[in-house]
């Protein structure tokens, strides 16, 4: 194994390079300018590579300095990451959501949340891949499944899965439709990736002849477009309730289409709690019964 720089000459390399400029980067590290042109200059020695070019008024990267400092600054953040993992802060509680979730429900509902209790620093993951309580640091994951999710998990149920068909009121008077099966079957479709138009339009038993329509790779995209009259969208109430109680969307057909995925709030056994986490827990409870 070939033998590490000094950790002194890489912090002065990182942030010299955030900042192409040894005053700046001394100002932020607290030392003078000559200490901080000196440390770069034994990390160059020892890589036997010139990192900057000396402007007169900054500093360039050289092409090898560039791509190493896109390393240097990553390998810095992943211990900054992993420090702030271990440190405690009682008022913080970090929530996995998805993005559609995190766009549709939750930010709609965060002022009565900041209104309530100011002293909770409540942190947004909004994320499709599934976030690990351990190595991703989350505080509590909501996520649509069934089921047992695992030993060592409370689960809690926010919403039942209730899939309803939904468009812009115009979108309906453009095509000179009523509601119902006919509109559903005429309008266009938007698509998202749960791809669940051929069970709806099978519960119908109708047939698409809406067109090709429009495929998109998140709901909430899907919901959008459905504001926007580009098509039918096919959502849980509980996402679009706010948009139907406010008329920007209808409910074009009565029949609803439930499913086995729900949408828990999960989180770690309830010894591993603090007064935030239970406080969140308890407010989200609170906020899907209403």
């Amino acid at each position: 194994m070939s033998k590490l720089p000094h950790l002194n000459g890489l912090r002065a390399f990182e942030v010299a390079g955030r900042h192409l400029n040894f005053r700046a980067a001394a100002d932020e590290l607290g030392v003078t300018q000559g200490a901080v042109a000196q440390q770069v200059r034994q990390l160059e020695a020892h890589l036997g590579l010139q990192l900057f070019e000396r402007l007169p008024k900054g500093l360039a990267f050289t092409s090898p300095g560039r791509s190493y400092h896109v390393n240097v600054a990553a390998a810095f953040e992943a211990l900054r990451r992993a420090t702030d993992h271990l440190k405690p802060e009682p008022g913080k509680v970090l929530v996995s959501v998805t993005p559609t979730f995190a766009a549709k429900w939750l930010i709609p509902n965060l002022p009565d949340f900041s209104a309530r209790y100011p002293e909770i620093d409540l942190r947004i993951l909004a994320t499709e891949k599934i976030s690990s309580f351990h190595s991703d640091g989350i505080d509590l994951g909501i996520r649509q499944g069934e089921p047992p999710f695992g030993a060592a998990l409370d689960a809690y149920r926010l919403f039942r899965q209730e899939i309803i068909a939904v468009a812009a009121p115009g979108l309906i008077e453009k095509h000179s439709l009523s509601h119902g099966a006919d509109a559903v079957s005429y309008l266009p479709k938007l698509h998202d990736s749960h791809d669940l138009w051929p069970e709806f339009l099978g519960l119908l038993n109708i047939a698409d002849k809406g067109g090709h329509g429009l495929r998109l790779s998140q709901t909430a995209l899907a919901v959008d477009a459905a504001l926007s009259g580009q098509g039918v969208a096919l959502v849980s109430r509980f996402l679009v309730a706010a948009d139907i109680a406010a008329k920007r969307l209808i409910q074009i057909t009565p029949e609803s289409m439930s499913g086995k995925q729900d949408f828990y709030l999960l989180a770690m056994r309830k010894s591993k709690h603090n007064i935030a986490i239970d406080t969140v827990i308890k407010w989200f409870l609170a906020q899907a019964e209403t």
